[in-house]
């Protein structure tokens, strides 16, 4: 399962939208906020700005030092929340320890929480029954991309057994709780789960988003890990000398699941385009509160 045909279909839908604000004189503009200099996030940032640029999404970077406190990424963010040519705001996790994370996106206006982070967004999605959320909600990027491959591909959620490992706010919790909604039957694994290769082969659709071969690709899931007919999605992104890897052994998963996206080339590219997404939602609700006034 490719994420560059959900990408490319997302792409073309976004870039149109994006030309009907323009003509209206609005250009939607994403403001993101990176604390050091981690490799990651400079290479997330940089791929955010071409698929921005690809559908006419404006960017707007802040750089903080490695040795900013929170009262400085406190200043940041408000300015951004207060900037009306600013719609959506997305700030970069992990942050360092010596920052208090949750202060600084608790300023974020939920209008512009276009990654789904703060505590009213989050209280959306954790209490989303079955059927669709408020046009208005955003749920975190990563976790929705997840949805829109499996709908891509014309894999349903109803009835079915899904397994995510990982269980962070940001990931595991999201998709969980978006799969639940969809009529899944989910279990959650996690650091303490024993026997997660019986969790994981009892899957229909198995989510692997914990990073458990961040330190080593040796330690990626191996065939005795699936069973014949699931759908595995990974989501983990490990890079060593050799490049980029998931925690799922890609050509082992193909020659027992049913479908597995790859590392690179699966969720990527997709989870950029649902934040370009959002951040055009955002657009489109300010506009329309900016209208009604």
């Amino acid at each position: 399962m490719l994420g560059k045909p959900v990408a490319d279909e997302m792409a073309a839908s976004l870039a149109a939208s994006a030309e009907r604000l323009a003509a209206s004189g609005v250009s939607p503009r994403l403001a993101v906020v990176r604390v050091g200099d981690r490799p990651d996030d400079v290479a997330y940032e940089d791929s955010i700005a071409r698929r921005a640029k690809s559908v006419g999404v404006e960017l707007k970077r802040t750089v903080l030092g490695p040795d900013a406190d929170t009262s400085l990424l406190r200043e940041a963010v408000r300015s951004l929340a207060s900037d009306e040519n600013v719609h959506g705001i997305l700030v970069f996790r992990p942050l360092p320890q010596s920052v208090g994370g949750d202060a600084a996106l608790a300023d974020i206006p939920l209008g512009k929480d276009v990654d789904g982070v703060t505590a009213a967004q989050m209280a959306a999605l954790y209490t989303l029954k079955k059927g669709t959320a408020h046009p208005d909600v955003f749920f975190p990027c990563t976790a929705e991309a997840v949805m829109r491959v499996l709908d891509h591909y014309g894999i349903s959620a109803v009835g079915k057994h899904a397994v995510v490992i990982g269980r962070s706010s940001v990931i595991g919790k999201p998709v969980a709780h978006l799969l639940l909604a969809r009529g899944a039957t989910v279990t959650i694994c996690h650091s303490e789960t024993t026997s997660l290769v019986e969790q994981t082969r009892g899957a229909d659709i198995l989510v692997c988003a914990a990073g458990l071969a961040a330190k080593n690709r040796a330690l990626r899931l191996g065939a005795e890990y699936f069973s014949p007919g699931q759908t595995v999605v990974d989501v983990a992104i490990n890079a060593d000398d050799e490049g980029l890897y998931g925690d799922a052994d890609t050509d082992a998963a193909q020659g027992v699941a049913a479908n597995i996206t790859p590392v690179p080339g699966g969720l990527g590219a997709v989870t950029a385009f649902v934040l370009m997404e959002h951040v055009i939602r955002a657009t489109e609700a300010a506009m329309e509160t900016e209208r009604n006034r």
